[in-house]
């Protein structure tokens, strides 16, 4: 008997589906769910709050291009840790990109119940598993088709916030608005408010990272993953410092606070049309980040359980679909049992602050890496931006535990 060699990914990706892709993971529950709650700890500075969250996910996303560039490999996090601190380093944080994704997932999950309750009246945990159920079917399907579903998403993901931002953005000519957007913070108080805000936007921004563990899926990944990962950030940024402009010019402040469904309700308060559908197209944006990061984390255990970081059945492909079908079953599993069980923005805080210890040691690595003689030229050249991510990426961590 001739023996049949193992399934492999297929490199079925190019650089407009990993914009979409990681586009699709950044820009979802973030913005739709905690808009208000940024704007109810920051106040008139949740635009500045996203922008510094966001100057925070710049750093970083460099560092990872670097990375990706030299090392394009799924289980990217992971590997780039175990070549710069070791393989039970490498471990810890695979492990922990996982458990950010089952974290996230959970807290879209929440979020798609939310505006689902708000557009129907149905809120209840039978929406949540439903939602993670079809998913985790979707994601074992294929990628090429988990890609193209979540890109259709994101074309409705994109269109919802522009529509949003449209429809509000006579709130700006209001008095006192555009005066309120640009004051600077001139209390300690007040700058507190906003770094505590950027803790919470930065939830908004987790995805963009994903987005190199497709790099045995994608066609020229040393090319198309940085620069992939850099134009996900950058239509992240712009988006969510619109949408921010607006929610703060918004004048019921404590309604927006308050809403379920804040996007929805500023449409509706600020345009005079209904709010059911930009509720109808926020729940459907946002299971768009639960199925990525399904794919997304999977890949990662698939990533190492090839390199003997986890148990090898971890890496077992489906011999039809080519997907790693156990770990998408563990990880769906997982989802369901955070969400019907921990509270929502426990999940979005502990989210937030493993992902910034996780982007401390991917810099870390950067320059641990690059500072060994025979690295590739490219991450000797940007070591030392790898110091200055860590040491921001650490700062928002330390100011949220400490303050």
């Amino acid at each position: 008997m001739v023996d049949m060699p193992d399934p492999v990914l297929r490199r079925a990706l190019n650089l407009p589906w990993l914009v979409f892709y990681g586009v699709g993971v950044t820009v979802g529950a973030g913005v739709f769910a905690l808009i208000g709650e940024v704007v109810r700890v920051s106040g008139d500075h949740a635009v500045l709050a996203f922008l510094v969250a966001g100057l925070v996910a710049a750093f970083t996303a460099l560092s990872y291009a670097v990375l990706a560039s030299a090392y394009p490999r799924a289980a990217g996090e992971a590997i780039y840790v175990k070549m710069g601190f070791g393989e039970m380093a490498g471990r810890v944080v695979g492990l922990g990109v996982v458990a950010i994704a089952i974290t996230s997932s959970a807290v879209i999950s929440l979020a798609f119940a939310g505006y689902l309750g708000a557009l129907t009246g149905f809120h209840s945990s039978a929406s949540v598993v439903g939602v993670v159920t079809l998913l985790g079917l979707v994601a074992w399907y294929g990628v090429r088709e988990s890609v193209g579903f979540a890109s259709l998403i994101t074309v409705l993901e994109v269109g919802t916030l522009a529509v949003v931002v449209i429809g509000g953005f006579p709130l700006l000519a209001t008095d006192g608005a555009m005066a309120r957007l640009v004051a600077l913070p001139s209390e300690s108080t007040t700058l507190v408010a906003v770094f505590a805000g950027a803790f919470l936007a930065f939830f908004a921004y987790i995805g963009f990272e994903d987005i190199e563990n497709m790099a045995e899926e994608t066609k020229d990944p040393h090319t198309a993953i940085p620069a992939a990962i850099l134009w996900t950030l950058g239509i992240s940024v712009a988006l969510y410092g619109l949408v921010a402009a607006v929610a703060v010019s918004f004048p019921d402040r404590t309604a927006l606070v308050n809403s379920d469904a804040p996007l929805a309700l500023l449409f509706e308060r600020s345009t005079g049309y209904p709010a059911a559908p930009i509720a109808a197209m926020a729940s459907i944006a946002m299971i768009n980040g639960i199925l990525v990061q399904i794919v997304m984390a999977s890949r990662v255990l698939y990533g190492m359980a090839r390199e003997g970081m986890i148990p090898a059945a971890l890496g077992k492909l489906d011999a039809k679909r080519a997907t790693p079908w156990l770990a998408i079953l563990i990880l769906t599993a997982a989802i369901l049992a955070l969400a019907l069980f921990v509270p929502f923005l426990r999940l979005a805080s502990l989210t937030s602050f493993i992902m910034l210890l996780i982007f401390f040691t991917v810099n870390a690595s950067l320059y641990i890496i690059g500072a060994r003689s025979g690295a590739p030229e490219k991450l000797r050249r940007w070591r030392w931006w790898g110091v200055f991510g860590a040491a921001v990426s650490l700062g928002l961590a330390a100011m949220e535990a400490f303050g």
